[in-house]
């Protein structure tokens, strides 16, 4: 399938920086699972390209002098498969994603959900797809009542989340019950109006491979699914991450469009 991706991002101060960062995952890999046919970001100053810790195609950007907004734009057109998930950039030991972080470190209520949901003796794709199916069921998708601060526990606890705290729970529970789990930044074609076309969900180790679990939506990632950046969690992967000096005042809007390329 072929997906056409336009994704804004704009800042705005009541107050002007006079120097902010920019720390952009927006930039696809090509790999099996997804072909890059066209890209291209548009931002307001020259970025430094590199390759992060896990494999991503990052750019750097400051801006120097004073300025009271920022629009960051990438777009491009991909062809995406079903597969191809085991097509991970830099080549990282599994073992890697067993760590913890302070966004997903496993509560008691994360520890319980996961042994009363996965049950000892079922193969791993079954153990996980229940799994998942928990996770959804404890904490129903629900916009606006967590922020990128919010931890997998303190998400639980509200019993109310979207695909960042949907993936974040999830890894954690997974990697409490011995499975490597990767937060996935990414798009997603889809026609629910509800779930914002900028997507997060996670990919498993098991059995040998990479399972792509897109639990807000509660299927297994496919070729609506176009991954942006992989990591320990959502602030390794996230595809907009700055500081400044000054700025007071801010507001941020963000917008992803995703659809389906007709040639």
């Amino acid at each position: 399938m072929k997906l056409s991706i336009r994704h804004s991002t704009q800042y705005r101060y009541a107050e002007p920086a006079s120097r902010s960062t920019q720390y952009l995952r927006l930039t696809p890999r090509s790999n099996r699972h997804q072909q890059i046919l066209s890209w291209r970001l548009i931002l307001p100053a020259p970025a430094s390209q590199s390759i992060d810790a896990f494999g991503n195609i990052t750019h750097l950007m400051t801006l120097e002098a004073p300025h009271d907004s920022i629009e960051l734009v990438a777009e491009g057109v991909v062809e995406t498969r079903t597969d191809g998930w085991e097509d991970d950039a830099g080549g990282l030991n599994p073992l890697v994603f067993l760590r913890s972080t302070p966004l997903t470190n496993a509560g008691e209520a994360i520890e319980e959900l996961a042994r009363k949901a996965a049950r000892p003796g079922d193969k791993a794709a079954k153990r996980l797809a229940a799994l998942s199916q928990a996770v959804l069921a404890a904490m129903p998708y629900t916009a606006g009542v967590t922020d990128a601060s919010t931890t997998a526990s303190a998400a639980l606890a509200l019993g109310a989340g979207v695909c960042q705290d949907h993936t974040q729970v999830f890894i954690a529970a997974c990697r409490h019950l011995g499975y490597p789990a990767r937060y996935v930044s990414g798009y997603l074609l889809s026609g629910a109006v509800d779930h914002a076309a900028s997507h997060a969900w996670a990919e498993v180790y098991a059995d040998g491979g990479w399972l792509a679990f897109d639990i807000s939506n509660q299927c297994t990632a496919d070729d609506h699914h176009l991954k942006l950046a992989v990591g320990l969690d959502y602030l390794d992967a996230c595809p907009v991450r700055g500081m400044r000096r000054g700025g007071a005042g801010e507001t941020m809007h963000a917008h992803a469009a995703v659809e389906q390329h007709d040639n």
